[in-house]
């Protein structure tokens, strides 16, 4: 990546495939023309070669019969694929809804109980406070009484 980034950047053009050793038949170097082993290597490579391009032409064949049904049952699995993940995320934001709308309505009816709920803790606090000056009224008039009671006592 780097090379080509750096052959991009000096615009250099794209070099070519090079054909050579991939698909060359050589013949034995001048030293060798009348070395049969040096032939039969020759003759083994072009076989080999021949078995290559045998097999690339088969697999060519082979993609150009079922290569582009193969893409659109690809293409068709992923389209599926795609719906249901669109399916299951509905399904999901619709839950997330629903469970929203369902914790607003706990919190709002919770709200609305502990609004009431203080209002009777201070009814009742009141109330206690009223109580509690009663008791100390009438613990002073019963004060009072028993003092105005012990003079009237004394008198006697």
């Amino acid at each position: 990546m780097k090379n080509e980034f750096e052959r991009l950047s000096a615009r250099q053009p794209l070099e070519l495939v090079s054909m050579k050793g991939e698909y060359e038949l050589p013949a034995p170097s001048s030293g060798q023309r009348n070395d049969i082993t040096a032939w039969q290597e020759c003759v083994n490579n072009s076989m080999a070669q021949l078995e290559h391009q045998a097999v690339r032409i088969e697999n060519l064949e082979l993609m150009s019969q079922h290569g582009c049904n193969a893409w659109k049952v690809y293409n068709e699995t992923l389209i599926h694929m795609i719906e249901c993940a669109q399916k299951d995320l509905q399904k999901l934001r619709k839950k997330i809804q629903d469970l929203n709308w369902q914790r607003k309505n706990t919190q709002l009816s919770s709200g609305a109980k502990l609004r009431e709920m203080e209002s009777t803790w201070v009814s009742l606090v009141s109330k206690n406070y009223e109580i509690e000056r009663a008791i100390i009224l009438l613990e002073n008039e019963v004060y009072l009484l028993k003092q105005t009671g012990v003079e009237s006592n004394d008198d006697i």
